[in-house]
This record gives structure tokens, sequence and C-alpha cells, in this order.
């Protein structure tokens, strides 16, 4: 099958948007940004200076007057308008992220689909801010009282290198919605798909400034947030990173929503369709390459010897007859990593699971695509014969990789997933029992339940509800981001 064209071959050297232009950086500090399918070069860009970073805050403060005088429907029309921006550019971001993340093109489609929803549930957010409101007349003899949200001023928005169309549609259209002006900072691993992202936003009209684009890195984060015109910060990333904001907003006042990691485990009871479970656990375990804090690693089956061993068989048959290559090929089913280093890093994992005493069932490391010799690649990889007091079965992998554990029984397994990790992002259920799904969906300590599905993504205007170390701050993301960029605002009359 052919593949897709590129958008381009090289974008030069990436530009800065600061209240409303795109200026060339006096940093003398560049990096570049490669193709992962092929270690190809395709773009540089630049640290931003302090003076920059700085400039860009003042353009977010200074537009705030003027974004929050907008009309609440004139704002909503806006973010409509935004809607139908992303519609007409959806191709185009789509083979801009499977080139600059390595994703494959459908789950590139899926992930600009996302955002699209995103918008969608700002415009309703936009909307929801009159139901929002309260009003009560005569609440005392001769006093009325209502509340009204108002928005908080300019934030920071710093947004991951696995979903960086997916997590800059969590935040900044709500933040917009809200009437409050965003310094988004990127990751430095995919910048070109956080340029055009930008680009698209821009469509709508907001005023200059509404949205400021800034690349950088923690030092830069730290310093845009340390800015007093800046009220808080939405980061989607590693739970190391988002703890050193927290600390930092805790010192500074400010507010904050801060997604980390998760490690994520799948459950397969006795009763689970062996039909479709396999499928699913591919889709959890090794879609999006693994990359993804829905992700899971830890596959834990209930059952006998015979029941553990048809699990096993069908997991790696699914697993072993993915298709890598680059995603602008439509017949690939996994892209490469988006960075060298982060595939590294998971084979550092295999390596410790196999020092740990956990057997290979699938190999990915001999799965090399060789077309693409160059490329960040490495297969689905399943490993058996693991404990869950192994490192890797308390360790987010953040691959294409799965660890496979026995488990006596449900309540064991939901008491494992309660202990044995500080993090609480999602687990998911295979069953066809009511009573099982019942028991895990309510004992579990995640934010992020899934049943019978091998991702449990929620939709847009649903929060993503991570718990424990997971999450961080005063408001999840997506449509719960609204209590992120706003306040309330009581009113005491008496006028007899």
């Amino acid at each position: 099958m052919a593949i897709l064209p590129e958008v381009k071959k090289h974008y030069g050297r990436l530009k800065l948007l600061i209240n409303g232009e795109w200026v060339e950086s006096q940093s003398g500090q560049v990096s570049q940004t490669t193709n992962p399918a092929t270690g190809e070069v395709i773009a540089e860009f630049p640290t931003a200076t302090k003076a920059e970073a700085r400039a860009a805050v003042e353009a977010a403060a200074g537009a705030f007057p003027a974004l929050k005088r907008i009309a609440l429907r004139e704002r909503a029309r806006m973010l409509f308008d935004m809607r139908q921006r992303y519609e007409e550019h959806q191709d185009e971001l789509c083979r801009v992220l499977s080139q600059d993340h390595g994703r494959t093109i459908k789950e590139a489609e899926g992930s600009v689909r996302r955002c699209i929803e995103n918008i969608e549930s700002a415009c309703t957010a936009a909307y929801g801010l009159a139901a929002r409101n309260e009003h009560l007349d005569n609440l005392a003899n001769g006093i009325d009282m209502w509340l009204t949200w108002e928005p908080l001023g300019a934030f920071l928005i710093v947004t991951p290198g696995n979903i960086p169309m997916h997590a800059w549609s969590s935040f900044v259209p709500y933040a917009l919605a809200a009437g409050c002006p965003v310094v988004v900072s990127p990751s430095r691993q995919d910048p070109v798909a956080a340029e055009y992202m930008t680009r698209v936003a821009l469509e709508a009209g907001f005023p200059a400034g509404s949205i400021n684009l800034i690349h950088g890195g923690r030092e830069v984060n730290s310093f845009i947030l340390e800015q007093p015109e800046i009220e808080g910060v939405g980061f989607i990333g590693s739970t190391s990173a988002g703890l050193e904001l927290f600390a930092q907003c805790g010192r500074l006042g400010k507010t904050s929503s801060l997604n980390g990691n998760g490690k994520n485990t799948v459950v397969v009871m006795p009763d689970a369709d062996l039909e479709s479970c396999p499928a699913y656990l591919r889709q959890g375990c090794f879609g999006m390459t693994g990359q993804r804090c829905l992700g899971s690693d830890n596959v834990v089956v209930i059952g006998d010897r015979t029941r553990y061993q048809a699990v096993k068989e069908a997991v790696k048959a699914n697993a072993a007859a993915m298709k890598l290559g680059y995603g602008l090929d439509e017949s690939v089913t996994m892209g490469p990593y988006t960075t060298a280093g982060g595939r590294d890093k998971v084979l550092a994992w295999i390596d410790k699971g196999l020092a740990e005493g956990a057997k290979m069932v699938l190999d990915g490391r001999t799965m090399l695509p060789p077309d693409y010799p160059n490329g960040y690649f490495l297969g689905p990889t399943l490993l058996e014969d693991a404990h869950i007091d192994m490192e890797i079965c308390r360790e987010e992998a953040f691959g294409a990789v799965a660890a496979l554990i026995r488990a006596d029984s449900l309540e064991q397994v939901i008491d494992w997933i309660n202990t044995k990790t500080d993090l609480g992002h999602s687990a998911c259920i295979m069953t066809s029992s009511g009573a099982n799904a019942r028991l895990f969906a309510r004992e579990v300590n995640v934010g992020n339940v899934g049943i019978n599905v091998g991702v449990p993504q929620p939709f847009a205007f649903f929060p993503l509800g991570s718990k424990r170390k997971s999450f961080l701050g005063a408001a999840k993301s997506r449509l719960a981001s609204m209590r992120l960029f706003l306040d309330e605002k009581t009113f005491t009359a008496r006028w007899a």
C-alpha cells in the first residue's frame, strides 16, 4: 500500500508565537526534532530565552481584559468556528502527527477526533456557565444573593510528547471558553505537531495574545509559572515533573491541574470472552506503542493453567500479527517510539524483567521493519512468570510491553492495584459477570475504570478521573478544567 504524502519533508526552524505574531527566537540554543520512523531531522526549534518567555506572559496578561469582555455567545461562536477549522484541517493534522510523533494514521485520526470532541465540549462548557450561576431573591428579609463564575486570568499549559495534540485540547479550548489566555509550552519531543495545532486555532479569531506558544522545557516552565500574571498551570506529563510544579504552585499560592504517570492493570476473569478479549488487550497494551497513560502493562489472569495458556496464546497471536512501519502507511498497525530515548527505556524495562526472572513469550526486539533501519522501533513484547512484587510489575513501562501475572481471586488483584503502587490512573476488567464488574468498579482505587474495554478513555465531556499520585491539583482536565480557570464570586444586596 502506498504511503500517504508528508505535509512537508522539512519544516524549517520553528518560531515562537507571542501576542499574535510568529517571531524568530533570539536564543542560541537550538535543537532538532526527527521523524521517529526514519530518524531524519524534520525541523529545528529554539529554547526560548527568559525575555521571550516574559514577553509571552505579558501578551497573555494583556489579552485578558479583551478576552473576558467578549460576550459569552460570541466566545462560544468562536469556539464553534475553531471546531470547524479543525474539521477542515483534520487530514493535515493527522499526517503531521504521524510524521512528528510516530502514530499510525488510524491512531492519529483517533487523536485528532478527540481534539475536536474537546472543542465541542468546551462549546457546551461556555453555555454551561449560565447554568452554574445561582440567584436567590429575598434570601433573608429584603436581601437578595447571587453567585457568578469569573475567569481567573492567564495560565501556563504544559503538554507532553506522547499526546501533543490531545493534551493541548484538554486545556486550551476550555481556557478560552472561560475567558483565560494561555502560554503553551509543548514537549520538545514533537514541536511540529504543537505548532500546527496552534496555527489552526488562530484561525478562529480570538484576540492577539489569547494563545501564545513558547518552546522551552522545565526551566522555562518554572520561570513562566513564577511570573505574577500567571494564575496557575494545566499539565500532563510525568509525576516527577508534576510534583515539581505542584510544590511551586503551593509556594506561590497558584492553582493547578497536574496529570501524571499510571501503572495500569487489566484483569482477565475466567468468564471473559476469549473471542473479543485478545483484541482489547492488544489495543490496551500495545496500541499507540504503549506510550499513553491509559495503557496497561500488567495483565492478570485468574483461572486454571488451561485457561491461562489459552489467554497467553491468544494475546501472543494478536500481538505478533501487528505490522511495524511508518505510520503514514495505512497498512501499518504499530509505529515507532517518539524518541530513541523512549525506546531505550523500554528496552531497559524488558532487560530488568528478564533479570528478575520473567520469561519471554513474544520478543519485540526481533520484530524490526527492514525498510526503516534508522527508526525508533520495538515490537510488541509479552513476558510471563511475572509476580506482582517484581519491579516491572510496579514500575510503568510506558511502552508496548505487557507482563502476564497469575492470581487466585479478584479480591487479591484489587488489593494489588490498591496497595502495590501509589499511582491510580486506570484499571480494566474482562468479564461477563455483572457481580464481578460491580465489585471491581466499586473497590478499585483508580480514577478510570474499564469494563470489557482495553482503554478506559473518557469522552471529552467527562473528566480524566485519575487518583493518588497520578493526579495533583484543584481540578481534573477536559470539561472539569473549567474549575481550574474559573472562580466563584458571590453578591449580597439589600434593597429593602
